[in-house]
């Protein structure tokens, strides 16, 4: 894969920028944290108005991309986060960051997130086109946010300490700024390119291209069911263990050095469940998927039981290694057997319903601490993930779909 030229122009400016990406979340939290606003409810009102904007411009930016093609918006996308992490750098610089001025610059960031995500979905096949290599080109990708993950952390947590949050959200900048220098020169094919083609729908209009993509997504069971788990997921176990996890760190494990290693152990592992996935592809791609999302009850349940950083730790690599595997084979299966003229409208929808909770589970996680304690709350979390993965396994367009066939299968 990384011999094909485009590939690897791509892969080389995705990583960077997704190295200070990974990065940036851990300076947003401890600058909120640091601040006169700082606490559980004020993060989790900052890691909201980040998911909210994502969820409000995702379908049209599924639209967008299927029209003017991904690398278009791609372009604005890094574009306009570059600008928004130089800003926010320089306010937390300059001392002159409120809570309001926080929330404001993370809702422009997700913004460009929203706008991100349906194109790069979209992109794979354009830049791979051969249907056997989709796979082995999401792991490489995922394994890139891996290796993000784990540097990207870690390295923030060790930045922030020393020098303070402004600067890792300055390094931010530059590398969405090296993103876009990658993106420009590529040469794509088919609906991803530059025009896209003449969309699913007919392109008469915006509603019209909306309602296409729903019947595409709507029409296979296996992927409103797999998006459905996910968003449940989002909201019940990852957005409590976002807020309710930093804090833990910084009351009993000694502050962002600690939060920093436990998320960079949760990449490390995402990476190792890369490298088992490369060439592999198991004939039951959805099960073992969602057998993997069992990993993801862990670090939440040992937080929970108030166990030692060494176990959450151990219990966050477990979680890396289930999302790596998770995302490879979600990711592969819908590239597979989704029409690529839809592929961003089908990929958003996807995204939408993975991340439409988000922004309650994120606010409502530091008042529900307060209520009823941080334990119970990330113990039902890890506890409704066991029960839910078993559940999604049970549906027979989940658990029996295969890897290939010569028809799409419900």
């Amino acid at each position: 894969m990384l011999g094909e030229r485009d590939f690897r122009r791509f892969f080389t400016g995705y990583a960077t920028s997704l190295l200070g990406s990974a990065m940036a979340p851990v300076a947003v939290t401890f600058a909120v944290l640091g601040g006169d606003d700082g606490g559980g409810t004020g993060l989790g009102w900052v890691m909201a108005a980040r998911i909210l904007p994502v969820v409000l411009v995702l379908l049209a930016g599924g639209v967008v991309a299927d029209r003017l093609g991904s690398r278009r918006v791609m372009l604005a996308s890094d574009g306009l986060r570059g600008v928004v992490q130089a800003l926010f750098a320089v306010l937390l610089a300059t001392g002159r960051a409120p809570l309001w001025a926080m929330v404001a610059l993370v809702a422009a960031w997700g913004i460009g997130e929203g706008l991100f995500m349906p194109a790069l979905g979209a992109l794979v096949p354009a830049l791979v086109r051969r249907e056997e290599l989709f796979g082995d080109a999401n792991t490489l990708l995922g394994m890139a946010r891996s290796v993000a993950t784990v540097a990207g952390p870690a390295l923030a947590g060790v930045v922030t300490a020393v020098w303070g949050p402004a600067v890792v959200l300055a390094v931010d900048a530059v590398t969405y700024g090296i993103g876009v220098l990658a993106l420009y020169p590529l040469r794509l094919s088919g609906a991803a390119s530059d025009g896209g083609g003449e969309p699913l729908g007919g392109g008469e209009s915006l509603l019209a291209d909306l309602r296409a993509g729903w019947s595409e997504f709507n029409s296979r069971p296996w992927l409103w069911i797999t998006t459905a788990h996910i968003g449940l997921f989002n909201l019940l176990v990852w957005a409590p263990f976002l807020v309710l996890g930093p804090l833990t760190a910084q009351r009993e494990f000694g502050g962002a050095r600690a939060w920093g290693a436990v998320m960079a152990v949760y990449g490390a592992g995402a990476v190792l469940g890369g490298l088992l996935m490369l060439g592999r592809r198991p004939g039951r791609p959805l099960a073992a998927a969602t057998v993997a999302t069992l990993g993801w009850a862990l670090p939440s349940g040992a937080l929970a039981a108030g166990a030692a950083l060494p176990w959450v730790v151990a219990g966050a690599l477990v979680a890396g290694v289930g999302s790596a595997v998770c995302g490879t084979l979600y990711g592969t299966t819908m590239q597979r057997w989704v029409p690529p003229e839809a592929l961003g409208r089908v990929t958003s929808f996807g995204a939408l319903g993975a991340f439409v909770l988000g922004p309650v589970g994120l606010a409502a996680a530091g008042p529900l601490a307060g209520r009823l304690g941080t334990g119970t709350v990330l113990g039902v979390g890890a506890l409704w993930q066991l029960g839910a993965a078993a559940a999604v396994l049970a549906v027979p367009a989940v658990r029996t779909r295969p890897w290939e066939g010569d028809k799409e299968p419900t």
